[in-house]
């Protein structure tokens, strides 16, 4: 079985080691560049749902998934998390509308649209505004003069149901691409059989905050309802140019998240993309592309489900909304053996929020803005160069970018003026070894939230109490890299070793109940491998480390911890090819006791946990497959996602922590696809 594929098997598993990775997640195959890590067949038979951050946790060590529901979860990057980790959907960008995280990017692109991702770790990015920690770019699936299609049926564990399609065809004029799903779930049941109001129940009975809980009419319901639709046209105008045309609609209805006060009556968002491609321009062209991206999120979050809201208030509910719309040029040509890419970016966000109570009668009451309608404009240059000389390989970049904050009431105005860049190598010292190195600089600015936000007032009386700090500075990243990849006949293996130090890094002081700059400091390391033990038995491994410290306590503290900074975390598996039809997999994925954290800012000790996962998946005659599996084989009871406090959480009594939300226990799961 095809040696020179396996070979380079599932460096997958730990993927983020500054290397460019095309990972299977079903039948896993890896080839190795520079720089990034792609991971492809996202929407392989094995995913047991739409949830992206999912998918994301159970393929890269470096990833971690930080859990609010059974659906439209966040993920942290090396220790990162929130705006600190940049997503781009295919060349755009999207932004939840919720300031608790109920939505993050990767809950607004599902995983049966989705072609490929391309990680990017450190500052190594200079095309897009924002990137701090890393970059993660989706690419969907893209339309195809053939006529082909997939059909998928699936089935799971607390009465799990989905259905997706897609169809793509054409001629050498028009190729298009439509696609749409469907899923639902029951409350997930976590490893001691209890659901997510039943956790909840258990957290708070007794305590001041049993409000808090479901209502007994609410206490089943469903977990959520998920609907989404895609439409691509790719168009030649010309032999050398192409106009692309994308429309992604996302639809999420009563999802509920135990661990905050509100739930999502709905999520609605719908992200547009036009792209004008001119190839081979002139001897300064080979690539000029022009790119307009425009996206939208509604987000109505409340009370509705929980007994506090047969209080006086009634119904409490913080709608919000988020729009951005941007554009780039870039163009990309070669001189002297120099490949060279330049452009320009602009971008404005928008990001707004009001408190109601009341809500749900025909009159609601308006309290006060949880968002003052705050628009983030951008501006920014950008060019990159790669060459090679002899055994070198030179990848380097530079922006610049000016950005403007301005809140829709009286709140001061913010302007920031930047210049980020890198420069990474790598040395082939053999067909067998390259080493690899790189230092850079990348810079984020403060979102809405961390400058602007405000606590309700159910008085209505006055703005609420501001909660974000309008004077934040931008936070600046200083990283270096060092790394080593080798491949031999039956096996690979890759480490690396990173250093970032945090200048003005953005962080929640509880003391003080807002958002304040800090230095700080994450470093770790990464490894990963595999072996090939005969042409139908492979291994494959990946590990990630990181620790995070802030230089000194935050004004009234003493922890020096940074927050949101994951304990060890391994991925293990085991792969075994019965033919070419037939394949089977085990692995075990585990993680070391959370021991240290932000324990001044609502942290707390989360113990080891370990899950083994099995798959098995047969092909038949004329492109049907069916992939059975099961997650948490053991039936595990272990949480994975802190409690820091710059997200609203629920909590026994003021004296206790913060509710852990546990993880799903045992899930069978049951895939049909039929491919033609």
């Amino acid at each position: 079985m095809k040696k020179h594929i396996i070979v380079a098997i599932s460096v997958a598993t730990a993927s983020c080691l500054l290397a460019s990775e095309s990972v299977d997640l079903d039948k896993i195959t890896v080839q190795s560049t520079v720089i990034k890590t792609e991971v492809t067949d996202v929407s392989g038979e094995d995913l047991k749902s739409a949830d992206l951050a999912d998918a994301l946790t159970n393929t890269v060590p470096s990833i971690t998934i930080q859990r609010r529901s059974g659906i439209a979860n966040d993920i942290i990057l090396r220790g990162q998390r929130k705006d600190d980790i940049n997503v781009i959907i295919d060349g755009g960008k999207i932004y939840g509308a919720c300031p608790n995280r109920m939505d993050p990017p990767t809950s607004h692109i599902i995983t049966n649209n989705i072609k490929d991702i391309e990680i990017i770790e450190g500052p190594y990015d200079v095309e897009d505004f924002g990137t701090l920690s890393g970059v993660v770019k989706v690419t969907t699936n893209q339309p195809t003069k053939e006529l082909h299609g997939n059909v998928n049926l699936n089935i799971g564990s607390w009465g799990y149901k989905k259905g997706s399609a897609f169809v793509s065809g054409g001629n050498d004029k028009v190729k298009v691409l439509l696609g749409a799903s469907t899923e639902q779930s029951d409350q997930y049941e976590d490893g001691n059989g209890n659901t997510l109001a039943e956790q909840l129940k258990i957290e708070t009975d007794g305590t001041p905050n049993a409000s808090k809980q479901y209502k007994p009419s609410e206490f089943d319901r469903d977990a959520y309802k998920k609907t989404s639709f895609m439409g691509k046209a790719y168009i030649n105008v010309t032999d050398n140019q192409e106009l692309r045309l994308s429309y992604t609609g996302n639809r999420s209805d009563n999802v509920l998240y135990p661990s905050t006060p509100m739930d999502a009556i709905y999520d609605d968002s719908d992200l547009y993309n036009i792209q004008y491609i001119i190839n081979n321009l002139g001897e300064y062209s080979d690539k000029l592309k022009f790119e307009y991206y425009y996206s939208t999120v509604d987000h109505p979050m409340t009370t509705e489900y929980r007994l506090m809201s047969g209080g006086a208030a009634g119904t409490v509910a913080n709608v919000m909304s988020s729009t951005i719309y941007g554009a780039k040029l870039n163009n990309d040509f070669h001189i002297d053996g120099t490949k060279i890419s330049y452009g320009i970016e602009t971008s404005k966000r928008n990001w707004d929020g009001t408190y109601y109570k009341q809500y749900t009668t025909a009159n609601p009451i308006t309290l006060n803005k949880s968002l003052p309608d705050v628009d983030t404009t951008n501006f920014g240059v950008f060019a990159k160069a790669k060459k090679s000389y002899d055994k070198f390989d030179i990848n380097s970049g530079i922006r610049y970018d000016h950005t403007k904050i301005e809140a829709g009431n009286s709140d001061p105005d913010s302007t920031f003026n930047d210049i980020s860049g890198y420069i990474f190598a790598y040395y082939n010292l053999n067909e067998n070894f390259k080493y690899f190195a790189g230092v850079g600089k990348s810079i984020r600015v403060p979102d809405g939230k961390e400058t602007h936000d405000r606590a309700k007032d159910l008085t209505g009386a006055t703005d609420g109490k501001l909660v974000g700090n309008p004077y934040l500075d931008e936070t600046k990243n200083y990283e270096a890299d060092l790394g080593v990849e080798g491949t031999f006949a039956n096996s690979t293996f890759k480490a690396k070793v990173f250093y970032s130090i945090l200048k003005d890094f953005i962080v929640y002081n509880a003391d003080a109940t807002q958002y304040q700059n800090t230095d700080a400091k994450i470093y770790g390391f990464e490894f990963s491998g595999s072996y090939f033990a005969t042409d139908d038995l492979y291994f494959d491994y990946g590990i990630a480390y990181q620790v995070g410290k802030k230089d000194k306590p935050l004004a009234g503290q003493t922890d020096t911890d940074l927050p949101s900074i994951p304990p060890i975390k391994a991925n293990v598996g085991i792969n075994y090819d019965y033919d070419s039809s037939l394949s089977f997999k085990a692995e075990v994925v585990a993680s070391g006791k959370w021991s240290k954290y932000d324990s001044d800012n609502g942290e707390q000790e989360i113990d080891s946990w370990n899950v083994v996962n099995l798959k098995a998946s047969k092909d038949f005659y004329k492109g049907f497959n069916i992939t059975l599996g099961v997650n948490n084989l053991f039936d595990k009871d272990y949480a994975v996602s802190n409690t820091y406090k710059d997200l609203n959480l629920v909590s026994g009594d003021p004296t206790d922590p913060v509710m852990l939300l546990n993880e799903p226990g045992r899930y069978v799961y049951a895939n049909f696809s039929y491919k033609f």
